[in-house]
This record gives structure tokens, C-alpha cells and sequence, in this order.
């Protein structure tokens, strides 16, 4: 992410892209920078575009009161699929090297079958000050 806050990548503007990736993949945080470092992993199956999916609607929300950055998108489909993954990766399509941003690693192999397949950005949150859990709208928050 310290590309988007230095101003190489522009959440809003650029094509930031959402691909599915198989559980052969098996994330590196230190040395995977760039979309060819997971591609050979990706996802395929019948509907699935290689590639991914490009975001739509991203906002990139600084919370004064929190001290913290909220990047969301609008839900993201893919339409008609039949495919298996574990990951949902993010990158920069439209930037040299298509430079990675972050992984959503759901745990266990994930499938659908002839159907479109929605993932919902939203997430749970625990207030560190009252405890209280929400859910609240997101990719990913960054506290500063």
C-alpha cells in the first residue's frame, strides 16, 4: 500500500483489478510485488476471465476522528462462473508492472458452479475504545 500513499498508484483513477488465485498460490508479502509474481496461479474455469475483475465506484475515505484510511469499491461480480479459489488478489493494471496491493486469503478453497459469484467488501470491526463490534463497508482500512 505504500505505493497508493506516495502517489505511484491512484486508488480512485487507476484500473485497480480483483482476480481469483487457486491454493497452489501461497503468498509472499516480502518478495511478491507484482501481478507476474501470482498470475501462473490464477483461478480459471468456465465464465472466469483471466485477469480478474476491474473495481468500480472505489472511494479512498480518510477518517479524522480514527486516524484511518477506508479504501472500498462497489461489491464485485463475476458473472456465470464455475471456478475454484482461496484468493482474491488485488493489483494495478494500469501501472507498469501491474504492482500487487493486497490478497484476501478466505481460508479454504471457495467454489461456484454456473453461477455469479459476488464478494461483498465488507467487513467486522471492534472499536478498540468501547469494544463494540460493526460491520462496516471496505476493502481493506489502514490505521495511521
Amino acid at each position: 500500500m505504500g505505493k497508493v500513499f506516495s502517489k505511484q498508484i491512484d486508488w480512485v483513477n487507476d484500473t485497480i483489478k480483483v482476480a481469483l488465485v487457486k491454493s497452489t498460490y501461497m503468498p509472499n508479502i516480502d518478495t511478491h510485488d507484482e501481478w507476474a509474481d501470482v498470475s501462473a496461479n490464477e483461478a480459471t474455469g468456465t465464465g472466469y476471465t483471466a485477469g480478474g475483475v476491474a473495481l468500480t465506484s472505489k472511494t479512498l475515505t480518510y477518517s479524522t476522528t480514527k486516524d484511518w484510511w477506508t479504501f472500498d469499491a462497489a461489491d464485485t461480480t463475476f458473472p456465470n462462473v464455475t471456478v475454484t479459489f482461496r484468493y482474491a488478489v488485488f493489483y494495478d493494471d494500469s501501472v507498469s508492472g501491474k504492482p500487487l496491493l493486497a490478497y484476501l486469503d478466505f481460508g479454504s478453497n471457495q467454489s461456484a458452479t454456473a453461477e455469479d459469484l459476488k464478494i461483498t467488501w465488507d467487513y467486522l470491526y471492534q472499536d478498540p475504545e468501547s469494544g463494540d463490534i460493526t460491520t462496516d463497508s471496505g476493502i481493506l482500512r489502514v490505521q495511521v
